[in-house]
């Protein structure tokens, strides 16, 4: 079933029927008469669309999505995901289009849509087309996916060499491959190709290279499972020696996907690129493949093939080539996929199998230590960035330890986290995540960074579409030169809440237990700030910890990383003044641009707590909800952030009754202490004027008054 097909439900099909678009979009018709009228276009007629040109079509599809946002009924319609209204996919979709990516846009995909409203269809076929083009694979490609890729380099010469040149005997099995497909009477290729070579990695290859696990995969109408999302893979090369016909795959089979695309137009970033990116996404999210540096992939449009490397800057392709006339290239392109080594596939050799463990080795003390890592905890869904990954883990021969490893890219010239965590351990901070070890991770020798290792050392100049504004943006967690300074460790900084010792804050046993870790929490800011110097800037759900577990030696709540931390002496000179933080927490100051203050991350931990009372505990312990007025914080922007959260807390009389609205029930007893909160991080309803440390203590007070209350107590259960 499509994705329009599984939200036209009949609730939804009924509430089409009862709320008519009527006159509703008799506005955006009349618009798009009068740009035909100004383009000499008789209008209606079949063909108008396809007189305007791109600039032209932009605008419509703008206004068009603008229009329908506005209708009442886009609030009692569901999203694709289910989890919010169609409104705010909309709202989404606009938000994404950049007015001057003229060359990128995509007017194909507006085409059904336009002709449905045009030629006044059904109302449930003008749905079924705006659910189709506000699906959650258009969201997430044009809102989530573009903008963390940023920049996609393509045409770098060099890459096949770069990329591929490691690969043992590859040149000749290459030509061999290719001379058997041009003999015989039953040719494979004769100024072209005439079909896929399937024998090609299997009788052909010389007996000295071993037999590969890999095949290729070839299912465009078949799910991949393990996404969160419903996705099909065009093509792709996937391992696993076990499977058989029927095998259903999974994103964590996928090794380097591939996209085709009939039309040779389409290798554009709006089409193949980013749908290829979709798919590198997915592969680095899956906790299978945990040890991913980069990905390689590929697109065939007509005949024309590019390969892709995606990573934790963005991603970059060979020269376009033509498989017909490049034979080959294709076929040496073909057996590089199904040969490469793990390490080629730049899977991260300093996470070592031995049997059925899998570890990491550090040197402490002058000796060397095994780390064996028992399960991932956390992996980022994303493919440029920080792309934290948290593994639980025990030193050999001591299961009771428990410690966490955690690997990250970071700017080179910032403190590495673990020199942050061992000065707090050192200082005597309390309440912030114990310091074990750290180091830089190393790959051949050398510290592992994106430029030089991963890519290579391939000169982005060269690229074909490179324009200095391309170059990564400082509010960015890399840069070109980015180092990868991860497998830091740390006693008991586990970061999710599946963990059986630690959990994110949310997942406490009753009211009190929150609280209490909440102020915890304040605790360890305050000792991370005034004993260490270091100022957090990321106060967020899934950074403030809470132990409940008796026998877990942690603190029974903490902070934990130090990423986006600075010290106190480089405030200024570090570039502490700019946007950081998770979105839905950040302080209004931080969103107009202000620099950073420990005033700010005291504000953070109330929207934090402001955040739980709405959006958890929903029809039971950790059941979360999404609420259309506060889901958009996570993608608007700064500045209209900024203006929301000041009419938020504006006015108490305004913010008790928000409260009382949209307070889950089981965190109903808190709106007066949430407010009293307000109170004083928002003194008068305004931001604060002043640094004054004297609000950590004000805070906690409050928080401490709050437990004690009969209303919290006496109603402090997990059972509704």
């Amino acid at each position: 079933m499509t994705d329009w097909a599984q939200a036209l439900v009949l609730d939804q099909q009924q509430i089409i029927q009862d709320h008519p678009i009527g006159t509703g979009l008799d506005a955006f018709r009349a618009s798009f008469e009068s740009v035909c009228k100004e383009k000499g276009i008789s209008c209606p007629t079949p063909d108008a669309l396809r007189q305007l040109d791109k600039k032209g079509l932009r605008g419509l599809a703008f206004s068009l999505l603008d229009t329908l946002q506005t209708l009442p009924i886009t609030r009692l319609l569901r999203s694709n995901t289910g989890r919010a209204s169609l409104r705010i996919d909309l709202f989404r979709r606009l938000s994404a289009f950049d007015p001057d990516d003229v060359d990128n846009f995509d007017s194909d995909q507006f085409e059904p849509l336009f002709n449905a409203v045009l030629t006044n269809k059904p109302d449930d076929e003008i749905w079924r087309q705006v659910f189709a083009n506000s699906s959650e694979l258009r969201k997430h490609v044009d809102m989530v996916l573009k903008d963390e890729i940023g920049a996609m380099y393509v045409d770098l010469p060099d890459f096949h060499d770069i990329f591929f040149g490691r690969v043992a005997g590859l040149k000749t099995a290459s030509e061999a491959v290719f001379n058997k497909c041009t003999e015989g009477s039953e040719l494979l290729f004769r100024s072209g190709w005439r079909g896929w070579p399937t024998d090609a990695n299997q009788d052909l290859r010389p007996n000295r290279i071993p037999t590969p696990r890999r095949r290729l995969l070839v299912q465009p109408n078949k799910l991949i499972l393990g996404s969160i999302a419903e996705r099909k893979l065009d093509v792709g090369f996937v391992d696993d020696p076990k499977a058989g016909k029927d095998t259903p795959w999974r994103w964590s089979h996928i090794l380097v996907p591939g996209e085709l695309k009939s039309n040779p137009s389409a290798d554009i970033a709006s089409k193949a690129w980013l749908d290829l990116g979709r798919y590198a996404r997915e592969v680095f999210a899956q906790d299978t493949q945990d040890s991913r540096r980069f990905v390689l992939g590929f697109t065939i449009c007509g005949s024309f093939m590019r390969i892709w490397e995606f990573d934790r800057l963005g991603a970059i392709a060979s020269e376009q080539f033509n498989i017909n006339t490049e034979g080959l290239k294709f076929v040496s392109t073909v057996l590089a996929f199904l040969w490469m080594s793990e390490e080629e596939l730049r899977f991260d050799p300093s996470i070592i199998k031995e049997n059925d463990k899998r570890f990491v080795q550090i040197k402490s003390n002058d000796s060397t230590e095994r780390l064996i890592i028992d399960k991932v905890m956390l992996r980022a869904r994303c493919i440029s960035g920080r792309a934290t990954t948290c593994w639980k883990a025990h030193p050999e021969g001591d299961p009771q330890t428990s410690l966490v490893i955690k690997d990250s890219w970071q700017y080179p010239e910032r403190d590495e986290e673990g020199e942050l965590l061992r000065d707090a351990t050192d200082k005597g901070v309390v309440n912030v995540a114990r310091y074990h070890h750290h180091e830089t991770v190393q790959v051949r020798g050398t510290d592992d960074d994106v430029r030089s290792n991963v890519r290579g050392g391939i000169d982005v100049n060269k690229a074909k579409n490179y324009k200095p504004e391309h170059s990564t943006p400082p509010t960015k967690t890399v840069t070109a030169s980015a180092s990868r300074k991860g497998h830091s460790t740390s006693i008991a900084g586990k970061k999710r809440s599946s963990s059986q010792t630690d959990a994110a804050l949310p997942s406490s046993n009753s009211r009190v237990a929150l609280l209490a870790a909440l102020e915890g929490c304040i605790d360890g800011h305050e000792s991370l700030w005034t004993k260490a110097g270091l100022l957090h800037r990321d106060i967020s759900i899934n950074n403030l910890m809470i132990n409940e577990d008796d026998n877990n030696p942690s603190w029974p709540s903490f902070l934990i990383d130090l990423d986006l931390a600075v010290r106190k002496e480089r405030e200024s000179a570090s570039g502490a003044k700019g946007i950081t933080g998770t979105r839905a927490f950040i302080a209004i100051g931080v969103l107009l641009g202000e620099q950073h203050s420990f005033m700010h991350d005291l504000e953070s931990f109330f929207w934090v707590l402001f955040w739980i009372c709405i959006c958890v505990h929903y029809h039971g312990p950790n059941k979360s909800r999404v609420v259309d007025k506060f889901d958009q914080w996570n993608y608007i922007s700064p500045v209209m952030l900024a203006s929301l959260k000041k009419g938020q807390v504006a006015d108490e009389g305004d913010f008790i009754k928000s409260a009382e609205v949209h307070f889950t029930p089981y965190y109903q007893p808190l709106v007066p202490w949430v407010n009293k909160l307000r109170r004083e991080v928002f003194p008068n309803g305004g931001r604060w004027k002043k640094e004054n440390e004297g609000l950590y203590n004000r805070m906690r007070r409050i928080i401490g008054e709050a437990r004690e209350d009969p209303e919290v107590l006496r109603r402090d259960s997990f059972a509704n």
